[in-house]
């Protein structure tokens, strides 16, 4: 599958800071991450760069072993949750830092695989359709599956915000990972709730159904989050799936590669 890619993270209009991060495998696109930290102004941002850098080390390190994509996936985030617990004790003024993350993995061969702890996400557009395929690690997503509370009603909740793990704790309990149905013609969408809170899926949709190039689409979904409030940092990366034959040079004509892959925010 050939793959086509842009990424963007944006501070948004009220904090005073950017905890999120994101990393893309330039120029492969073998993988990609989103991660969302938490526990105040250096916590949050140390967490969620400590996740996708430590991800992307462990990928790229054992990208040639034997391991098949989920025990990858699982050993690259259990790893990052424990160099996050290992800062933790060694500065304890960061004993609360956490991160949700979302990884999306495309094999050598096989199906594409996703993982992820927390509310960051993962869309998948085909067609005219965009669906959520993850399922946030929230009380809010458990009481909306089982009709305790409507979609609407939880993006208001009080709540929302509360999560049912994360990376940065002892107590890591299963973690999401799925394979993924991907074909030809299908865009990725990894994101941290900065863009979810502010734009409901009804309203993330019509920005891909013009087709543009990845790097317009990501540039106007984190505008249209900033014109909501852009109470959170924003981080939307973008992933074009092409057939397996395309001609990558006219491919590569039609849509936008990210000009930034690394998503290093500390030198904002």
């Amino acid at each position: 599958m050939k793959r086509l890619f842009a990424g963007l993270s944006d501070q948004g209009l009220v904090r005073k800071a950017n905890q999120d991060s994101y990393r893309i495998d330039e120029p492969e696109g073998r993988f990609f991450i989103v991660a969302d930290g938490m526990g105040g102004h250096a916590g949050g941002e140390e967490a969620s760069r400590i996740a996708a850098e430590t991800i992307q080390a462990f990928l790229e390190s054992n990208w040639q072993s034997q391991l098949n994509p989920p025990e990858l996936l699982e050993k690259a985030l259990r790893q990052a949750n424990q160099d996050i617990i290992q800062n933790q004790k060694e500065y304890p003024e960061r004993a609360d830092m956490g991160t949700t993350v979302v990884v999306v993995l495309f094999p050598a061969e096989g199906q594409p695989w996703c993982a992820h702890i927390g509310d960051s996400r993962l869309y998948r557009w085909r067609g005219s359709q965009l669906d959520q395929v993850t399922e946030d690690h929230t009380w809010i997503s458990q009481a909306v599956k089982s009709g305790l509370l409507t979609t609407e009603q939880a993006r208001r909740h009080p709540w929302r915000h509360v999560l049912a793990q994360c990376l940065g704790r002892e107590e890591l309990d299963e973690i999401g990972i799925q394979p993924l149905d991907v074909k030809a013609g299908d865009q990725l969408l990894l994101c941290s709730d900065g863009l979810t809170e502010e734009l409901a899926d009804e309203q993330i949709a019509p920005f891909f159904q013009a087709n543009h190039p990845c790097e317009e689409v990501v540039s106007a979904l984190v505008e249209a989050a900033k014109e909501e409030g852009g109470q959170d940092n924003i981080t939307v990366v973008l992933v074009a799936v092409g057939e397996a034959e395309e001609d990558s040079a006219n491919w590569a004509n039609d849509i936008a590669l990210d000009d930034d892959p690394t998503g290093d925010l500390g030198e904002d």
